[in-house]
């Protein structure tokens, strides 16, 4: 196999699909696994985030809350979990944003290995890595114990800096690779730090914050 020029680190949520996956997978796996009263506790979940987020708390400490929600479930019932919500959500026509899907596809037929970098968590992204062949999942990992979620975060979630981090970390793994010829692709200013560090940020959507940190970046406008 070639050695890789570029790689090519693309957000999921907003960026690469249209839904939050997190909140998404939230309302979907709760009901189904658990009836009326997963229903409640997923809405319970959500109201709490959405506190938390008019209160200005910052989304990392959002993120460590949304897991605490999913304490002692199953990992294997929720690996299984994620892969019908992929199923059912990506039978949809506007599952993937195509602009971005395309151009994705087109970096790997070019031969850039291709990591999708998220604050989701894998039974929501391996299904989505293997769909559009990413070599690289860098995402939130929880903790497991006894296979069962403990509800904490290994490490540092996925966002904002910790996706500049998980980059940085990745490059190293490829040191014949220069950051200035890699691709990032985001849509929100918590992508920031992983587009700043790299040497062709694209915008996926029209935030004016992201326009105004990268005011010649190419811009992807749905679809």
């Amino acid at each position: 196999m070639a050695t890789p020029t570029r790689l090519i680190f693309s957000d999921v949520d907003e960026t690469l699909i249209r839904l939050k996956s997190m909140l998404d997978f939230l309302d979907y796996h709760f009901p189904v696994e658990h009836g009326h009263r997963g229903t409640r506790r997923a809405a319970g979940v959500r109201e709490k985030v959405t506190a938390m987020a008019a209160m200005g708390v910052p989304r990392e400490e959002m993120n460590r809350a949304f897991y605490r929600a999913w304490a002692g479930e199953s990992c294997a019932v929720l690996a299984a979990s994620g892969r019908r919500w992929f199923a059912e959500r990506s039978s949809r026509p506007d599952f993937y944003l195509a602009g971005t899907r395309e151009v994705l596809r087109e970096h790997r037929a070019e031969g850039a290995v291709l990591v999708l970098v998220s604050g989701s968590f894998p039974a929501v992204l391996d299904p989505i890595a293997a769909d559009v062949g990413a070599d690289h999942v860098v995402c939130t990992r929880l903790e497991e114990r006894d296979g069962r979620l403990t509800g904490e975060i290994v490490g540092a979630p996925v966002i904002g800096d910790g996706k500049s981090e998980a980059v940085d970390e990745l490059l190293r793994r490829y040191p014949g690779v220069d950051p200035a010829d890699c691709y990032g692709y985001g849509d929100h200013v918590s992508d920031i730090p992983m587009l700043a560090a790299v040497g062709h940020p694209v915008l996926v959507g029209g935030d004016p914050a992201m326009r105004t940190r990268f005011p010649g970046a190419p811009t992807l406008i749905g679809g």
